[in-house]
């Protein structure tokens, strides 16, 4: 795992749109996130790791 990876995981934790954003910009995955941010923390969080490790 490279420091790069680490850093997005840690932003994607503490807001997962965020994370999600710097790498892919504002693509589907950002405004997927977006919308499982809104509904709730856990699964945006979840998203947002799932997208930055597969």
């Amino acid at each position: 795992m490279s420091t790069a990876t680490f850093i997005d995981i840690l932003l994607a934790i503490l807001l997962p749109p965020l994370g999600v954003f710097l790498k892919f910009e504002c693509h589907s995955e950002f405004w997927i996130c977006v919308l499982l941010t809104l509904f709730g923390w856990v699964p945006g969080i979840i998203y947002a790791i799932y997208v930055l490790t597969k």
